[in-house]
């Protein structure tokens, strides 16, 4: 099946796996990626409370390992051997002049990557890379290397955040760079959409100056010129309103534009006018220096609480001028979502890749909050879909097993459990059972080995520990007749204001009953507080598309 036959998909696992085994040569219409970069740091997905109170809990989204080692040495020598030979000239030069280091370790990383999607696009596709200044310069001719310079478009220079007086030595930074490409001569460009509408309560000087003229309805208009730049048309030369002149138009077209009411004589024996009307106009062009879209600040609706998350604006003025209604976007480092759901909204179909569980869970949670019973189908590829999957995930990479598990249940993670010891708890669900605001606590524990009656009370002196009113304990193992009792001593939760509800304060849940459709057993009373919910958008009506 091909990718134009697929509906809209999230794949779980690395980008280069996933490009290579699922998705067709030339199938994808548009391609937006945003690849962390940051030999100093690791990416992490940093959660906060419903009240806007930093949690202590944060995880490794995507960390951030790119050093030269094995790895980099192969797919370096994947590259040079078997990519294009322009592509291999360049990583070589590279390597020669860079050394062995992180920063070569991630554009060879990268020059993998980008010869796939090259295969991916369609000839009237293009491509978008969004970068800091770290490694543009790097990637620029990466890319030249791949599309090809002449299929160059523009380096957009996105004002990411106000400049702060911090630095001391060197000026701050407070832009990202977006570097735009086409396939080839023939990709989508839809000229409408990038001109923005002028507002006739901000319009800038030099436009507020030219349409200085208003009709009895409140129009704005300026007074245009008629004639025409070339004095040698006899066929254009005639009278009109007693002046002689060689005009743009014939005479016919002048006439009935003048019966409109579109040509006027300012005043007795004056050259007649053209009333050219602002709100028929195409608007500002936006120009490759973008500071009109805000970057997502504490206070944002649709702030997630992802540290890199991009603005849904600047996802769709890209999406809006180089893909039509039913393409297909594509974005291989999808994190938190952004580029899906602006693709949903605005009816392209989209496919987004990440290499974490977490990652998929937000995107799941963000598209359905987002568009509700209005989402289109989509699947998700590559995670568990029985026991025996889960356990391959679990042999392969617990930590993955353990989010993908915890994503079962709408559970936040609680750490980074490649970095410390194991707290006793793995994960968080947070709800409300009254209007007080404040929210309770559920923990849950994911075990996919051998489990006991012993961790069943360890989860128990968790919750007193936790202040949890309710404990989830998941299995992948079915749980042995002493489990169940010691959940059983554990008691009922009854909420106050719901008396009438009554929730196990301890649960046991396998992967099979969760698989089948089994949830953890709580108060559904008030909005969920686990996750910050995405703002509800509603789909484009549609829009004026263009292919130039």
């Amino acid at each position: 099946m091909t990718t134009s036959e697929t509906p809209n998909r999230l794949y779980f696992g690395d980008n280069l796996d996933i490009l290579r085994q699922y998705v067709d040569a030339e199938s994808v219409d548009l391609i937006y990626l945003d690849p962390p970069f940051n030999s100093n740091a690791t990416y992490n997905v940093l959660f906060r409370e419903r009240s806007g109170e930093e949690s202590a809990a944060q995880i490794t989204a995507f960390e951030d390992t790119w050093h030269w080692g094995w790895e980099s040495e192969t797919a370096f020598q994947d590259v040079v051997t078997r990519g294009p030979d322009k592509v291999g000239s360049l990583l070589a030069a590279l390597r020669q002049f860079l050394g062995q280091n992180d920063m070569m370790a991630y554009l060879t990383m990268m020059a993998q990557r980008m010869v796939e999607l090259h295969r991916v696009l369609k000839p009237t596709g293009s491509i978008y890379l969004h970068c800091d200044p770290t490694a543009s310069h790097y990637l620029k001719l990466l890319m030249d290397a791949v599309f090809d310079a002449r299929n160059f478009r523009n380096e957009v220079v996105w004002l990411r955040t106000m400049a702060k007086g911090l630095m001391s030595k060197q000026l701050p930074n407070n832009h990202d760079v977006i570097l735009g490409y086409r396939k080839t001569s023939e990709s989508t460009w839809n000229v409408a959409a990038t001109f923005q509408p002028y507002d006739e309560l901000s319009l800038d000087a030099k436009t507020a100056s030219k349409y200085n003229h208003r009709d009895p309805d409140g129009r704005l208009y300026q007074l245009d010129n008629l004639l025409n730049p070339n004095r040698n048309r006899p066929n254009l030369t005639y009278e009109f309103l007693g002046i002689t002149r060689v005009w743009r138009w014939t005479k016919e077209r002048m006439q009935a534009a003048y019966d409109q009411g579109l040509v006027i004589q300012p005043r007795p024996g004056a050259v007649p006018r053209l009333k050219r009307y602002l709100d028929e106009q195409r608007g500002r062009p936006f120009g490759d220096v973008w500071t009109d879209i805000p970057p997502i600040n504490s206070q944002a609706k649709e702030r997630l609480g992802y540290p890199t998350q991009k603005p849904e604006a600047l996802l769709e003025r890209i999406i809006n001028a180089s893909s039509n209604e039913g393409d297909v976007v594509l974005d291989p480092f999808c994190g938190c979502g952004t580029a899906t759901v602006a693709a949903e909204r605005l009816n392209r179909r989209w496919i987004g890749i990440d290499v974490t569980h977490l990652a998929i869970t937000l995107v799941r949670h963000r598209l359905h909050d987002s568009f509700g019973d209005a989402l289109r189908p989509y699947e998700i590829v590559g995670q568990p879909t029985d026991s025996g999957s889960a356990a391959a995930l679990a042999e392969q990479d617990r930590y993955q097993f353990e989010w993908w598990a915890l994503g079962l249940v709408d559970a936040r993670p609680a750490n980074d459990r490649r970095r410390g010891a194991d707290a006793g708890v793995d994960g968080y669900i947070n709800f409300f059972d009254d209007n007080s605001g404040k929210p309770r606590r559920i923990i849950a524990q994911v075990k996919s080995g051998h489990v006991n009656r012993g961790m069943i009370a360890t989860l128990k002196g968790d919750m007193e520990r936790e202040k949890a009113e309710i404990g989830v304990f998941i299995t992948l193992q079915p749980p042995t007749e002493p489990m169940r009792q010691e959940a059983l001593s554990a008691g009922i939760y009854t909420p106050e204001h719901f008396p009438d509800q009554q929730h196990p304060r301890v649960q046991i849940l396998t992967i099979d009953e969760l698989l089948a459709g089994a949830g953890v057993s709580y108060p559904r009373g008030g909005a969920p507080a686990t996750f910050r919910q995405a703002p509800r958008r509603r789909r484009s009506q549609g829009q004026q598309n263009t292919l130039v």
